[in-house]
């Protein structure tokens, strides 16, 4: 702050400070203004009369002459007036603190059966006076006037109280914000980020994901500078989809675009729109563009878009007016109908593209379709080093290590991963992150908690020991099979046991890849009906792969014979809800016995690999007895370098480095399951 001559501040150039007082609730205020009415009518009004009962005044007050006169109240109550000379008499009796009768009466009160009666008692009583000290009784009725407005008026009240409490809970709770009336359900709930309130996050903060931020990265130029593009006769896109599976970045793009474009920002969720009203969500539709039209160029964020986007008469409901159909036909209109939206792009995030409307997805409505994919080894490196900034690492720690043994993983697969093995290096009193923490952590994350207190007879485990030898030993000695890594028979998870691999990052996969992987999946099987003559149910897991597998490439891949290069599947998930096969009964049966086909056979190969290596792999699983987690270097012990490894996967410098789990994402648990 600048100061004058004076060394006085210079108020020109202060700035009133942030802090504010303690908020006052109106309630409160409420509260004191009843409390200060009750008390001021308390005082104005004095004390009441103290309770007696007849035969108190018949024998005391009568007897003494105290009584200056009998009041009787509607009938129902008589009130009694002391004289002035005996109310000495009953000061102990008046004297109640604040609630104390005036010294002007009534001092008593009594509760009289009927008026005949009380007239008669008190008559008798007065037989033996002389006329002159005879008390007459007066009569007086009292109307209750603000007893008698309440009585009318607080039912209505606090029907109509009820009535505004479950609406203002029902406006809030159906959006989370606004000024929480009945009147605002159908405003807009979006949240709107503009210069008063930026969003920290930057394209700098996106790791990975090269493509898709080019891609975004040009709205908002075009939104900094149009007259680069509008020049050569370019329009503005008017809509992005971001597609991707979960976890891959869709909506920390999003932020990004809110923290680096330099207009308003919209965000809201596809469910804010869904609302028990019928009408409500095409209101908030409008009201949004409104908005956004009175802010524009701006942009609109709306995350799992598909919750009101699916396609109109797909909907399981088989609702006759669905609200979500009047939505989605209000979005449809305001993004590109008769009324032009210049200046407003739209960007939507799901991971469920294909349930999408066809409508929504032309041309003029969303331009783009940005692909968000899973991240491939040199974007995982480029995640790693995002995550683990706040982390205290240890210097044998490598990202490209840590990149290699997390392939298939998604962005927030990789921070969870970060997190994870802070917080075991934390359980284990550690001052730094180390890299068996790290492998520890993938374990944890792929295959669960570690049950080593679980209860497994010597059978059991002699048998999952047999079992997950046998998927290693076949997976070491197939060519396209993925290479092993780690195979423990210690229970994790819902497993018994688990194995796991380190896959080859492939765009495509052949025919001969994949039933290699089939024959692989079905060696646990194979290996406890060679070894024990009999099957268990531990291959549930490994059956249900391989039949899904089986399947997929006799009608989606076209990888059978008989059936030919025919594929069944619709990507455009139109036939989702389709009470009718794509293909004839026929075509059912020859679908059924290719699959069944294409399995027994890799079964019986399963079968003839175990027999002809049965020393090896019954060595194998004696070892993995003992020790319960074997690793790479075990095989090759026993069974020889594999020579078909190709370079890119050899990684035995790191392996014989580390000599811990080296797990894959595609998770394995194909040991034994408890029944």
């Amino acid at each position: 702050m600048a100061e004058n001559n004076n060394n006085k501040p210079n108020f020109g150039n202060y700035k009133p400070s942030n802090n504010k007082g303690p908020r006052i609730s109106p309630y409160w205020i409420y509260g004191l203004g009843i409390i200060i009415f009750l008390v001021v009518q308390w005082f104005s009004l004095g004390g009441g009369p103290v309770e007696t009962n007849w035969m108190d005044v018949k024998n005391t007050m009568l007897q003494n002459h105290d009584i200056k006169k009998i009041v009787v109240v509607n009938r129902e109550e008589a009130q009694i007036y002391l004289k002035e000379s005996s109310y000495e008499k009953y000061a102990d009796k008046l004297n109640t603190g604040f609630s104390s009768p005036s010294k002007y009466g009534p001092h008593f009160f009594f509760t009289i059966g009927s008026v005949e009666s009380f007239e008669s008692n008190l008559q008798a009583a007065q037989e033996q006076f002389p006329e002159g000290d005879k008390i007459s009784v007066e009569y007086k009725t009292v109307h209750n006037y603000m007893g008698e407005i309440l009585g009318w008026i607080l039912p209505f009240a606090i029907i109509v109280l009820i009535w505004w409490w479950i609406f203002r809970r029902m406006s809030k709770g159906a959006g989370g914000g606004g000024a929480g009336n009945i009147f605002n359900v159908g405003k807009s709930q979006a949240k709107v980020f503009d210069k008063d309130s930026r969003v920290s996050t930057t394209f700098k903060d996106v790791a990975g994901l090269s493509e898709a931020k080019q891609e975004v990265e040009e709205i908002v130029e075009f939104l900094k500078s149009p007259a680069k593009y509008t020049k050569l006769g370019g329009k503005i896109p008017k809509g992005a989809l971001l597609v991707g599976p979960p976890g891959t970045g869709k909506t920390l793009l999003a932020k990004a675009v809110a923290g680096e474009a330099n207009v308003p920002f919209f965000s809201m969720s596809g469910s804010d729109f869904v609302e028990m009203f019928v009408g409500v969500g095409a209101s908030r539709v409008r009201d949004l563009f409104k908005q956004a039209k009175e802010k524009a160029p701006c942009i609109v964020f709306i995350d799992e878009i598909d919750a009101i986007g699916r396609a109109r008469g797909k909907n399981p409901n088989f609702g006759s007016n669905d609200e979500r159909e009047n939505t989605l036909n209000q979005l449809l209109t305001e993004m590109d109908g008769f009324d032009t939206n210049s200046g407003v792009i739209i960007l939507a995030a799901t991971n469920r593209a294909d349930i999408l409307d066809r409508a929504l997805m032309r041309a003029g409505r969303f331009d783009r379709q940005i692909h968000v994919e899973l991240p491939d080894l040199i974007e995982r490196e480029q995640i790693f080093n995002v995550h683990l900034k706040p982390i205290k690492l240890s210097k044998e720690v490598e990202v490209a290590f840590l990149a290699k043994q997390t392939p298939g993983f998604s962005g927030a697969d990789i921070a969870n991963v970060c997190n994870e093995a802070a917080l075991i290096a934390a359980r284990k009193n550690k001052d730094i992150v180390e890299k068996q923490d790290f492998l520890d952590a993938v374990d944890r994350i792929i295959g669960g908690l570690e049950k080593k207190n679980k209860i497994i007879s010597v059978d059991e485990k002699r048998r999952i020991a047999y079992h997950e030898a046998g998927h290693a030993t076949i997976s070491w000695l197939l060519e396209h099979a993925h290479p092993l890594v780690k195979v423990t028979i210690v229970p994790r998870g819902k497993a018994l046991g688990a194995a796991w691999y380190l896959p080859e990052e492939r765009s495509i996969t052949t025919k001969e890849q994949l039933l290699d992987e089939m024959c692989s999946a079905l060696g646990g099987r194979a290996a406890e009906q060679l070894a024990f003559g009999s099957i268990s149910s531990g291959a549930q897991n490994d059956l249900e792969k391989v039949t899904k597998q089986a399947y997929a490439m006799v009608s989606i891949f076209g990888m059978s014979d008989k059936v030919g290069n025919v594929s069944y599947y619709d990507s455009t998930g139109q036939t989702d809800f389709a009470f009718s096969k794509p293909y004839s009964e026929k075509t059912a049966e020859l679908i059924d016995q290719e699959a069944k086909q294409m399995i027994d056979d890799q079964y019986a190969r399963a079968i003839k690999v175990l027999t002809d290596h049965k020393d090896g792999h019954a060595q194998l699983a004696e070892r993995l007895l003992e020790k319960e987690v074997i690793f790479s270097e075990d095989l090759e012990k026993i069974f020889g370098k594999r020579p078909f490894e190709k370079p890119a996967l050899m990684n035995n410098e790191i392996k014989s480095e580390t000599k811990a789990p080296q797990p894959e994402r595609e998770e394995n648990t194909d040991g034994p399951i408890s029944a």
